[in-house]
């Protein structure tokens, strides 16, 4: 998550996330270049040094101040387009998890299990423990293995939601009566905070996404825990309708 007075992107926690901190960078040192280049002829204009008129009505400045932008937009382009690419990628993922946005909170579904999805509200402020984050932590967390290509189908049922991770460089609208796909690959284990990103409601601010990475054998603990608590659930029903 971001730290008070903080100047850069959050850590990345996945591939993609690291090609854009590069490419951040990449951009930023253009920028920085045109700007000192602008600046400088600024200055030496000011103090006549460039107000002759063999510089004023030189040709070879004309092809100059032509040729650089258009090289300098290549070179911002080029990995630029790259990196989109690299984002719409999706091969072979290990799992698949649906997530549906609804006013106000989250519902995922593990696609690849039976039976296997839930809820997950923000914590209220008087429930969090020492530690969690107000306004960033729920009461169910998207628990996922790490160094395993994850696909998140986003969705949403009553409005337009925007399902984002900084951390894992993330960002999918949620659209009603559309699929949306986007992937990633966590590289590390960690819990990545995450907010919908689109303009909800008025409780906007208050459904958080919070994604845990752990090893697979941890996942996979998980897993079966959740499914005995939804098996158990299931026949207790059951029981109580023979009952009635």
């Amino acid at each position: 998550m971001a730290h008070p007075s903080q100047l850069g992107f959050q850590d990345a926690a996945s591939p993609v996330m690291e090609e854009l901190l590069h490419f951040h960078d990449h951009a930023l040192m253009i920028v920085f270049l045109i700007s000192t280049l602008v600046l400088y002829i600024i200055v030496a204009m000011v103090s006549t040094k460039l107000t002759n008129k063999y510089i004023l009505d030189s040709q070879e400045i004309e092809i100059v101040w032509t040729v650089l932008p258009a090289v300098i937009l290549v070179l911002i382009a080029l990995p630029s387009l790259r990196i989109l690419y690299l984002m719409d990628e999706i091969n072979d993922p290990h799992l698949t998890i649906k997530a549906m946005g609804h006013q106000w909170y989250w519902s995922y579904e593990y696609t690849d299990y039976e039976d296997l999805g839930f809820d997950s509200y923000m914590t209220p402020t008087k429930d969090l423990t020492p530690g969690q984050f107000r306004l960033l932590e729920a009461d169910f967390r998207m628990v996922v293995p790490m160094e395993s290509p994850i696909r998140v189908l986003v969705s949403a049922e009553d409005v337009l939601h925007s399902w984002a991770v900084p951390s894992l460089g993330v960002k999918m609208d949620g659209v009603p009566g559309r699929l949306n796909q986007t992937a990633f690959i966590a590289s590390r284990p960690g819990v990545f905070y995450g907010q919908c990103s689109e303009i909800c409601g008025a409780n906007h601010s208050f459904m958080p996404i919070v994604v845990e990475a752990v090893p697979l054998e941890h996942f996979e603990f998980w897993s079966s825990v959740l499914l005995d608590m939804a098996t158990m659930e299931e026949v207790t029903l059951m029981m109580d309708e023979d009952m009635c």
